[in-house]
C-alpha cells in the first residue's frame, strides 16, 4: 500500500471526511429527537442532512479520481513488466485493475468511516446515557470479529489465480492453435480450458456464498445489539426513568454506532478480488531506466557489486551481493531458479534498481550514467525474446543503424528458418514463431552488436537441441572475446565459455569456483 502515489493525502481527505460525517450523524440525532418530541423542525437538522449528502458527493468524486491515478499507475507498471506471459498480463491489466475500483473507493473509505463515527457515537452515549454506552461499547467488537471468522474462508485469491491462468492459458492456446491442429492436439486442449472455466466458476460460487453469508451475520449481529440497547431504553421510558428526547437520541444514535462497521464487512467481500489484484500489481517490479547523464567510455567494463539488495514487497531477490567481474573477464551464474540470476542481469540492465547498495561500472555507479548510451553498449539475450512488429532483418537489427543481419542470423543458426519464410529476411514475423526460433533471434540480435563491450546472457540456449546449440555456442564464443560477458548458465556447455562460475541460492552468493 504504501506505494500507490498519493496515499497518504488520500487517507488524510478521507479522515477528514469522516471527521465531518461523524459531526453530521450527531447533528443529525439531535435535529430527529427534537422534531420526534415534538419541538419542531431545526435548522441544525436541515444542516446535517444537507451537510451527509454533501460530504457523500464529495467523498465520490475524491474516491473516483483517486481510483483513475491508481488505476492508470498500475496498467503502467504492469505493461512496462518484464513478464513474458502475455494473457497473465493482460487479465491483469483489464479485469484485475478494474476490479480494484471496488477496495479504493467502496471498502478503504468506508474503513475510514467505520473508524471515526463509531468512535463519536460512543463518546456522545456516554454524555447522554452510561448504560446505553456500555452496551454499545461492548457489543460493537462482535461486528468486526465474527466478519473476520467468516472471511477466513473467503477464496478470493485462489478465484483470482484461477482466473489468470485461465486468462494466460487461452490466448497461449489461440497462439498456437495452428499447430495444436496439427498435432492432433486441439480437442484436449480445449477440454484443459473447459475444466480451468468451471474451476473459476466453482470459486466464484464459493466466494460468493461466503459474501452473502457474512452480510447475514453482519446483520444479525447488529440487529441483536441494537435490540439489547432498545429494550432497557423501552422499559426504563415508561417507568420514567429517563425523558423521551434522551431516548429517541440513543435510539437513533445506537444504529448509526453499527451501520459503518457493517458496511465496511459487506463490502470487504466485494473488494477481496481487487485487493488480490492490487497486491500482486504492486510487487511487479518496475520497469525504469534511469536518467543519468554521465557518459562512459565504450569497451569492455569491469563491473562491481556492492551489497546490493532487491526487494519486491517483502521478498529478496538478492541480498547483499558482492561480487566483482573484471574488465574482459567472462562470468557464469549458476543455481536453481528463483535464486535471483535473472534479477541480478535486470540491475545491470538498469529495468531495476537496487533497493540498497550499488553496481559500479568502471567504478562509475550505473545509475548515474545515460541510459541510452549504456544499453547501446550491451548485448542482451533475455530468456524469452521480444519480437516486435516487422521484418526479420528489422527485428535482428533492433537498434544498429548498419547491422549485419545475414552474418548474425547464420552464427544464431537462424539461415535455414529465414529460408523457409516468404520473403526471406524481409518476411513479416510475430507470434508464429516457435519458442527455439523466437531466442534465436534474441540471439541473433545478439551476435549482430559486435562493438558491444558487455554481454548478457540469461540461458540463451535453453529452447535450442543440441545440435543448434553446439552451432550457436560456437558463434558465441567468437562474440565474447575482448568483452566483459555475464552468463546465466542451467546446462553444462554454458559453463564451459565461462573462466569463473558464481552460485546463488536464496539470492545470495553461495560458492564461487574457476571454470
Amino acid at each position: 500500500m504504501p506505494a500507490l502515489p498519493g496515499l497518504r493525502r488520500y487517507l488524510v481527505l478521507l479522515t477528514s471526511l469522516g471527521v465531518l460525517s461523524a459531526f453530521a450523524v450527531l447533528l443529525q440525532a439531535e435535529g430527529l429527537a427534537t422534531l420526534l418530541t415534538g419541538g419542531g423542525l431545526s435548522f441544525s437538522l436541515a444542516l446535517a442532512i444537507a451537510l451527509r449528502i454533501t460530504l457523500s458527493l464529495v467523498g465520490d468524486v475524491l474516491s473516483g479520481r483517486f481510483a483513475s491515478s491508481v488505476k492508470a499507475g498500475l496498467r503502467r507498471r504492469l505493461l512496462g513488466s518484464s513478464s513474458d506471459r502475455a494473457g497473465v498480463v493482460a487479465t491483469q491489466v483489464t479485469r484485475g485493475v478494474d476490479a480494484t475500483d471496488s477496495y479504493l473507493t467502496g471498502y478503504l473509505p468506508t474503513l475510514v468511516v467505520s473508524v471515526v463515527v463509531p468512535v463519536a457515537v460512543i463518546v456522545r452515549l456516554f454524555t447522554t446515557d452510561l448504560t446505553s454506552a456500555l452496551i454499545v461499547t461492548a457489543t460493537l467488537p462482535l461486528i468486526p470479529v465474527f466478519a473476520i471468522l467468516v472471511g477466513k474462508h473467503t477464496s478470493a485469491h485462489t478465484q483470482w489465480d484461477l482466473l489468470k491462468k485461465l486468462g494466460g492459458h487461452f490466448l497461449d492456446v489461440v497462439r498456437g492453435l495452428g499447430t495444436l491442429k496439427v498435432f492432433g492436439r486441439a480437442e484436449a486442449q480445449a477440454r484443459t480450458v473447459r475444466a480451468m472455466a468451471d474451476a473459476h466458476a466453482d470459486a466464484t460460487l464459493k466466494t460468493l456464498r461466503v459474501a452473502f453469508l457474512s452480510a447475514l451475520v453482519l446483520e444479525l449481529v447488529a440487529t441483536l445489539s441494537v435490540a439489547l440497547v432498545a429494550v432497557p431504553i423501552g422499559f426504563r421510558l415508561l417507568d420514567g426513568g429517563l425523558d423521551a428526547r434522551t431516548a429517541l437520541l440513543i435510539l437513533i444514535l445506537a444504529p448509526e454506532a453499527y451501520l459503518p462497521l457493517r458496511a465496511a464487512g459487506a463490502k470487504f467481500h466485494a473488494a477481496a478480488e481487487g485487493l488480490t489484484a492490487l497486491r500482486e500489481a504492486l510487487a511487479v517490479p518496475v520497469v525504469s531506466l534511469r536518467s543519468g547523464t554521465v557518459v562512459r567510455r565504450r569497451g569492455a567494463p569491469s563491473l562491481v557489486f556492492e551489497r546490493v539488495t532487491v526487494r519486491f514487497g517483502d521478498v529478496a531477490a538478492l541480498s547483499d551481493v558482492d561480487l566483482s567481474v573484471p574488465a574482459g573477464s567472462r562470468l557464469a551464474l549458476v543455481g536453481p531458479s528463483g535464486s535471483g540470476k535473472s534479477t541480478l542481469l535486470a540491475v545491470l540492465l538498469g529495468f531495476v534498481a537496487p533497493t540498497s547498495g550499488r553496481v559500479l561500472a568502471d567504478g562509475v555507479d550505473v545509475r548515474a550514467l545515460d541510459p541510452s548510451d549504456w544499453l547501446a553498449d550491451i548485448a542482451w539475450v533475455p530468456q524469452r525474446p521480444t519480437l516486435f512488429r516487422g521484418s526479420l532483418a528489422s527485428n535482428i537489427g533492433l537498434g544498429l543503424a548498419e547491422p549485419d543481419v545475414a552474418g548474425a542470423a547464420r552464427a544464431a543458426a537462424l539461415d535455414q528458418v529465414a529460408a523457409g519464410l516468404p520473403g526471406g529476411y524481409s518476411a513479416q514475423v510475430g507470434e508464429g514463431l516457435s519458442a527455439g526460433q523466437r531466442q534465436r533471434v534474441g540471439l541473433a540480435r545478439a551476435l549482430a552488436r559486435t562493438t558491444a563491450g558487455l554481454v548478457l546472457l540469461d540461458e540463451p540456449t535453453a529452447r535450442l537441441d543440441s545440435r543448434t546449440e553446439a552451432t550457436v555456442l560456437s558463434a558465441t564464443r567468437r562474440l565474447l572475446p575482448s568483452r566483459t560477458a555475464v552468463l546465466v548458465a542451467h546446462r553444462p556447455a554454458m559453463v564451459t565459455l565461462a573462466d569463473r562460475v558464481v552460485e546463488l541460492r536464496d539470492g545470495r552468493v553461495a560458492a564461487e569456483v574457476a571454470a
